[in-house]
């Protein structure tokens, strides 16, 4: 079995890029839809979660506000730290057994989809990656237009990950989204005959 990893900073389109490649069949696993698990209400990751940053990250109904615990740990790098240290293990090992279910399934290929996939060193568990880029003011403007966040807010997202130059070193495969949705899928279409032969 073939394992891409996809990866790419925060507006830059990867998320596009997975739905592309979705829509043409392909199996992908969202990192971020997984991490989801790692603080479900009552579970171990969400008992330290809230140990770590109190019950005002909470909703009424006792899950963690993801929208409110953002807001509190990009703002600070000390806390985004502390909060990665308790997430990012759990949710690597989530993601490792459904690659390995997947493996058990005899599927081709599959393509993980992580923001933090540099970062947190997940790369051992990808056989390439995949690093979607796209100009700085471009990624502001559509996370603010997609999330209402305002601009400073978006920078302070944008400075709190890696770096561009970081994450494109490590890249097997640059894709360029600088352009349209249209001009995106054509690409990553491209990319895929040439890079998988199937389609």
């Amino acid at each position: 079995m073939r394992t891409i990893g996809l990866t790419g900073g925060i507006g830059s389109g990867k998320s596009e890029v997975s739905r592309i490649l979705c829509d043409i069949g392909v199996k992908v696993i969202n990192a971020d839809e997984v991490s989801h698990e790692a603080y479900r209400l009552g579970s171990s990751g969400w008992r330290e979660v809230v140990g770590a940053f109190g019950e005002d990250i909470l909703r009424k109904d006792g899950t963690i506000n993801r929208s409110k615990l953002g807001d509190l740990v990009f703002s600070d790098s000390g806390k985004l730290d502390l909060l990665n240290s308790i997430v990012h293990p759990i949710t690597r090992k989530l993601v490792y057994n459904r690659i390995d279910n997947a493996r058990k399934k005899h599927e081709a290929v599959i393509v993980l989809e992580a923001a933090i996939l540099i970062e947190a060193n997940w790369s051992d568990m990808v056989d390439e990656v995949w690093v979607v880029t796209a100009p700085e003011q471009a990624r502001l403007n559509r996370v603010h237009q997609k999330t209402g966040l305002d601009i400073e807010s978006v920078k302070a997202r944008i400075f709190n990950q890696i770096s561009d130059a970081e994450r494109n070193q490590k890249a097997d495969i640059l894709i360029d989204n600088s352009g349209s949705i249209d001009n995106l899928e054509v690409l990553v279409k491209k990319i895929w005959r040439k890079q998988i032969g199937i389609l």
